[in-house]
């Protein structure tokens, strides 16, 4: 047991050495014997036998969890269906969450997916899943319980704002296969592009649909559809964003290293050639769907319709480890042309319209927001 003791202290005397320089050395010192004291009276008196790994395992992610909602550690096994699902087909339900409060709260389900079908929202705090409560656990530890084999139901149970008994839904997982761009004529002249997610090809899919809808000689609109988009690569977003416009700053980041403070501008060229432009927002737009809609925003391009996006505005970096695990850190924060910080706050609309239904499926007769938005384009 003293040499548990001792590897913990030496292996927290690596994670914080770029502070033990400060002045509360020995506040530190302290702590680091204290951490090492706890665990070894875990292993002694608690009532079964606990793995010692996992509960390392549990204390890093705890520490990283502790500084903001989206930073947090990946075990080996986690990192390596991380790397899965960037390539754009992953099993699961099709839901992006967060932790706040120590409750794992719904970011965005992603449209077509079993989560969205069944119908999770934007805002959702999941508090069970099967019989297992969720609030205590990490972020990790969570989404490792709504992993499962493709074809196997899960039961999710959540609180919502409004609703003042829980809900259950019974869900079915699936490969989750994002087709994140979809595009429309509505009435002959507005051309529709409802975007997902930010991935790997969602700019050049983007640039394909505005030429394609350019083509039709009554075009005189566009809507852009960044509702229950979850974000994705700043990238992405950055050109995207330069599609609908001729120049001017795009975003910024800010960072504790003045070296990786940057600001991203956009170059000449508007693909739409100035036709008017609506963007439509929800509380499940975030992070990449907040730049895009924001910066349009501010350089008063086109007019943000909608709610409130849900206000992510960080930007997280994914450091390997020796381990092969991986911790996803926040390392800059997301600032807007108008020097506006988009965390917490999240993008306001021009014109504040609720949903009335959650169907965006290109529907005019039950999809509210779509429906103001073509007719404040048709007069």
């Amino acid at each position: 047991m003293r040499k548990l003791k001792i590897s913990l202290i030496i292996f927290f005397l690596f994670i914080t050495k770029s502070n033990l320089y400060a002045n509360n050395n020995e506040e530190i010192y302290k702590k680091i014997d204290l951490f090492g004291e706890v665990i070894e009276k875990i292993n002694k008196e608690y009532v079964e036998e606990v793995d010692t790994s996992k509960n390392m395992d549990a204390a890093i992610n705890g520490l990283l969890q502790s500084l903001d909602p989206y930073s947090a550690y990946m075990s080996p096994e986690n990192f390596g269906e991380m790397q899965t699902e960037t390539s754009g087909e992953f099993g699961g339900l099709g839901i992006e969450v967060s932790m706040e409060a120590g409750v794992v709260k719904v970011i965005s389900p992603i449209d077509d997916t079993p989560a969205s079908r069944a119908g999770i929202k934007a805002g959702d705090f999941i508090v069970k899943i099967n019989d297992i409560q969720v609030q205590g656990k990490s972020l990790t530890e969570a989404v490792e319980l709504m992993r499962g084999p493709v074809g196997s139901g899960i039961e999710i149970t959540v609180r919502r704002r409004g609703e003042k008994k829980a809900l259950i839904f019974n869900i079915i997982r699936e490969i989750i296969e994002i087709q994140s761009v979809k595009s429309k004529l509505i009435e002959n002249n507005i051309g529709y592009i409802r975007l997902t997610s930010f991935n790997e090809n969602s700019s050049e899919q983007i640039k394909n649909r505005i030429k394609k809808l350019n083509e039709n000689k009554n075009l005189k609109a566009f809507i852009l559809d960044l509702r229950n988009n979850p974000g994705g690569l700043l990238s992405q977003a950055i050109r995207i964003t330069d599609f609908f416009l001729e120049n001017g700053e795009i975003v910024s980041t800010k960072s504790r290293k003045l070296s990786e403070n940057r600001k991203w501008f956009a170059k000449d060229g508007d693909l739409t050639n100035g036709k008017t432009l609506i963007v439509l927002i929800n509380y499940g737009s975030a992070s990449a769907s907040e730049i895009v809609a924001g910066a349009l925003k501010d350089h008063k391009r086109a007019v943000v319709i909608g709610e409130s996006s849900f206000g992510k505005g960080s930007v997280q970096s994914i450091i390997p480890l020796k381990n092969k695990g991986a911790i996803r850190l926040t390392i800059a924060k997301y600032y807007l042309p108008s020097g506006k910080s988009i965390s917490e706050v999240g993008v306001t609309p021009d014109i504040q319209v609720g949903e009335d239904s959650e169907d965006f499926r290109i529907n005019t007769d039950t999809d509210n927001q779509l429906k103001f938005a073509v007719k404040l384009l048709n007069g």
